[in-house]
């Protein structure tokens, strides 16, 4: 077993709902007994997804389709997961097109590891003319005639129709109908190598965390907006309800099998290599 380091390396977005998470964690605000981590590294989470697949960091956001390429090396914890119904990726375009319309066209994606791609291999497998942008490009891009349609996530969900895009399909929508179960977007893990209980630690303090967030919101929005690509404070509001919910607090049954379902369903389509015999998230203890 490695030795526990010092301070963990900790990495996430700079998105509302993961600073919204974070926010009493990396401001000192769980106590002394809480697992003491470094600098938290804000990067977009194409960019965490990379530095996942390459073993950066301890402990990391990333999405879920990155998550299927280091399950060897990483486990998922029971905190800080964004999953839900109603809030999964969009695919836009600047007029409407029939699905079969979309073959041939050059269609943007938020990263080649995210889970909205991910999500569109699964849905359209015929598209393959795929660009990869970060993700506050994409709506530009379309506009702009540079791609034909794209899969917008995070804020861009609620300003699209601002920039006169039209929804063609919400894919967690067809995901929630297809299975019967939330949408898994994006989730904390931390290195398998740790062992148990530091992981258990801390996953008990981004639960902390999370709950603390819960208790008093306003706090951490000082945090929030120093981050946020969209200052509008309804719109941050908004991203915030949909993306932290009682699954960023505990994944619990439903979550444990949205997740399950759709690294399944990756590896069934060839997108994810196949699973390797190892428990899916951090055993919870308390």
């Amino acid at each position: 077993m490695a030795p526990h380091p010092s301070l963990y390396s900790l990495g996430f977005s700079p998105c509302p709902n993961d600073t919204f998470i974070f926010h009493a964690l990396v401001h000192g605000l769980l106590g002394t007994d809480c697992p003491q981590f470094a600098e938290p590294v804000l990067a977009d989470v194409e960019t965490l997804n990379e530095w996942a697949i390459s073993g950066r960091l301890d402990v990391t956001k990333l999405s879920f389709h990155a998550y299927g390429q280091v399950w060897d090396r990483y486990v998922l914890l029971n905190a800080g997961s964004a999953l839900g119904r109603g809030c999964g990726p969009l695919l836009v375009a600047r007029k409407r097109l029939d699905q079969a319309e979309l073959t041939g066209l050059t269609i943007a994606i938020p990263g080649r590891y995210t889970t909205a791609a991910l999500l569109l291999r699964l849905f359209a497998p015929a598209c393959t003319n795929l660009v990869t942008m970060r993700f506050d490009r994409i709506m530009p891009a379309i506009v702009s005639g540079t791609v034909d349609a794209g899969v917008i996530i995070h804020e861009s969900r609620f300003t699209y129709q601002q920039h006169g895009l039209v929804m063609l399909h919400d894919l967690g929508q067809w995901w929630e109908t297809m299975t019967g179960l939330p949408i898994p977007l994006g989730g904390i893990v931390a290195r398998r190598s740790l062992g148990q209980a530091a992981l258990g630690a801390i996953d008990r303090a981004v639960r902390a965390s999370v709950r603390l967030a819960f208790a008093a919101p306003q706090a951490a929005m000082p945090y929030i907006r120093q981050h946020a690509q969209e200052l509008d404070e309804s719109v941050i509001a908004s991203h915030i309800g949909l993306y932290v919910n009682d699954y960023s607090e505990n994944l619990g049954p439903d979550g444990l099998a949205a997740v399950g379902e759709f690294l399944r369903r990756g590896s069934a389509a060839g997108v994810l290599p196949p699973l390797p015999d190892l428990p899916l998230v951090v055993r919870a203890e308390g």
